[in-house]
């Protein structure tokens, strides 16, 4: 063959070569000379190839066109609507394609639509797909112009992935996945642009696989107080989004959250709380040594917040978990086990370092009834250290250690006398009952002094029930 016959034949396009060779014509004679054919030839097939991805993984909002290979996962009901100015009734029917890299859905038109409702596409069917992307409103979409089958083509996807946490993608629709309850947030409102009221609740939800953030909205939000962690439940027709970085499930009006009878594992793989570094985002798991009460506070517009400071201890460690919002109201105890994942490490009081459980956060009592399996054994090199990693009884010793010295010692007649107790520690709650960290363990202090946030103080008294009665403060 010919450079152009050669040109033609490596190119995907549904321009035929009589076509090929009349543009390469015109375009030696626009460039009047200074190109031959093979060079006019080329010029022309990188101008065809242009908007060409690799994979689905590339195809982004804003590109004017792109061409693809997919394969058909799914095809959705033949939907019509009324256009505006126009007597017919237009039409579109949604189909859910994917390669190895991501799934995207497609949005086929008209007599398009009609033809696939008639039964011209079938599910498993390689496409090569020339489309414009755009965001719609579940997630990335392409508006086909032309998708033919290409029987050459292979995909090494099947119909049906995606099912676990683990298999999600960005731009996922029709998603069905099954997974236990870990936790749950409130329900919230926010105003849309059109002035009506949306609500929106999450849920985290945890497989064999991995865990996913669900975010549910409007009519959906209340699943979010009417489940209860260590159910198992299957999202129905859900939507994959990213934010900060992460990918989040997400259902509609279309979808749903229900309630199965059926047994679904969840096994956290908590980081050595050793190993953490100031900036990370990680996962520990352990033992509650100390939990201090509820404490408000004033935001800079107005609106009153709530954190509550708890210290867990694996066999590696221990370190503070500030849990924040509605976390702060978790029923959580000396001696619970408890997963704390996708909290941050920052710096905390007297350069120690402490963990952040915020929006984004799930925190999980272990050993509240929810069925969430256990921690993975350490391995060899200390790589994980959750719950597992504890010698028997260390459970109990942590607990015994949480709320420090009883304060009161057996004079062998099964009497407890009262003993003085001397504690140093920052301030890190004023008011009724002031609370100093030492960095190893809070103390709750009964006192009339006033004291300061972040103010070493050493406190002298009698320790009752769960506080230190302060007689003297210095």
């Amino acid at each position: 063959m010919g450079a152009i016959e050669d040109i033609y034949a490596d190119l995907e396009t549904d321009v035929s070569e009589e076509e090929f060779r009349e543009a390469v014509e015109e375009k030696v004679e626009q460039m009047g000379g200074l190109a031959d054919e093979e060079t006019a030839a080329m010029l022309l097939a990188h101008e065809l190839n242009e908007g060409e991805v690799e994979t689905v993984a590339d195809v982004e909002p804003g590109m004017d066109e792109v061409k693809f290979l997919a394969k058909v996962m799914a095809i959705g009901d033949l939907k019509t609507f009324e256009r505006d100015g126009e007597d017919e009734d237009g039409r579109v029917i949604n189909v859910e394609a994917a390669d190895e890299t991501a799934s995207i859905r497609l949005a086929f038109w008209d007599q398009q639509a009609a033809d696939i409702d008639d039964g011209a596409l079938d599910v498993g069917d390689v496409l090569r797909v020339k489309g414009r992307p755009k965001e719609g409103y579940n997630g990335l979409e392409v508006s086909v112009d032309k998708a033919e089958p290409d029987e050459d083509a292979t995909i090494d996807v099947e119909p049906g992935d995606g099912s676990t946490v683990e298999s999600l993608t960005m731009g996922q629709s029709d998603v069905t996945l099954r997974g236990l309850v870990l936790d749950t947030d409130s329900i919230r409102t926010f105003d849309r642009d059109d002035g009506s009221e949306g609500r929106v609740s999450n849920l985290t939800l945890g497989d064999e696989t991995g865990r996913v953030r669900v975010t549910m909205w409007d009519d959906r939000a209340d699943r979010a107080e009417e489940l209860a962690p260590g159910t198992a439940v299957e999202v129905v027709d859900g939507y994959v989004r990213e934010r900060d970085g992460s990918l989040e499930l997400h259902v509609g009006d279309e979808g749903a959250v229900d309630e199965i009878d059926e047994a679904v594992d969840f096994e956290p793989d908590a980081d050595p709380i050793e190993t953490v570094e100031i900036g990370d985002t990680v996962d520990i798991a352990g033992v509650v040594r100390s939990a201090d009460p509820v404490r408000t506070f004033d935001r800079d517009d107005g609106s009153e917040g709530q954190v509550r400071n708890v210290r867990i201890q694996d066999a590696t460690g221990d370190i503070r978990v500030a849990l924040w919002g509605d976390k702060a109201e978790k029923d959580i105890a000396p001696g619970d086990e408890v997963l704390a994942a996708d909290v941050e490490i920052q710096d905390g009081w007297q350069d120690d370092k402490e963990a952040s459980a915020n929006w984004a956060s799930t925190v999980v009592v272990l050993d509240d009834g929810t069925d969430v399996g256990s921690a993975p054994a350490p391995s060899g090199d200390d790589e994980h250290a959750g719950l597992s990693s504890f010698a028997d009884g260390d459970s109990d010793g942590a607990s015994s250690e949480a709320g420090g010295s009883s304060g009161r010692t057996d004079d062998g007649g099964g009497a407890q006398a009262a003993e003085q107790v001397e504690f140093t520690g920052t301030v890190v709650q004023t008011g009724d009952p002031v609370v100093l960290d030492d960095g190893e363990e809070t103390m709750s202090v009964e006192t009339s002094e006033r004291v300061q946030l972040g103010q070493e103080i050493t406190v002298r008294g009698v320790v009752d029930g769960d506080r230190l009665d302060a007689d003297d403060v210095f």
